[in-house]
């Protein structure tokens, strides 16, 4: 069984990409900011909100996804602990939606230490239901997971092989297939989590979402 998002591209990168930032603290620590501008230009292009993305939705592009990183990094701006908790991303993310007048959509946060059985369940619910996830990993002590070690990236879809479950993983404008056990198991005490999205906006009949 497998199951993906549309998701948009940008000359031909997956997503947005955080290498393109400009501004040198979010080129290294803007990773929240960059999930939630991907967020923001899912909503508009799929789940009916409007705004959310400022600039031509159907013409996105880099030069106009880094000017929108610069208007979402004071709601989610660099640190020097990084984003590292669930609440400061619902909290800055949910400023950037009221500001924007959206009062539509509304965010759990799922933490990491949570049974991955239950974190393959909310997983399988939310793309189901086509929202994309963000997804926070802190420490990771297996060196295959270097590139999500203290970042946040994009779940955009998950695979069922016999026992094995897999989520798609998209960041810096690429996508892969993690091994959901492996990238929960971090090896370390303190972890991140999953933003699960919530939307009553009323989308096109044929991408009508059942309410949460």
């Amino acid at each position: 069984m497998e199951k993906e998002l549309d998701y948009f591209r940008i000359e031909g990168a997956a997503g947005g990409c955080q290498d393109w930032f400009i501004d040198p603290f979010m080129k290294m620590g803007g990773c929240a900011a960059a999930a939630a501008c991907d967020s923001s230009i899912c909503f508009d292009l799929y789940h009916g909100t409007k705004g959310l993305y400022p600039f031509d939705l159907k013409a996105l592009s880099r030069d106009d996804y880094v000017r929108f990183s610069g208007i979402m990094k004071p709601y989610l701006r660099p640190r020097l602990t990084g984003i590292d908790r669930l609440e400061i991303y619902i909290k800055g993310y949910g400023r950037y939606l009221a500001d924007q007048g959206c009062h539509t959509v509304g965010m759990e946060a799922f933490l990491g230490n949570e049974p991955v059985s239950e974190a393959r369940r909310r997983i399988v619910s939310q793309i189901d239901r086509s929202y994309p996830i963000p997804c926070l990993t802190l420490r990771h002590k297996d060196p295959a997971f270097k590139d999500y070690d203290w970042h946040w990236f994009m779940l955009t879809g998950y695979r069922i092989e016999k026992e094995r479950f897999f989520v798609k993983a998209v960041t810096y404008g690429k996508a892969a297939w993690l091994d959901l056990d492996a990238l929960w198991n971090t090896g370390y005490e303190r972890k991140g989590g999953l933003i699960l999205y919530r939307s009553f906006v009323s989308a096109p009949a044929s991408r009508r979402l059942p309410p949460t």
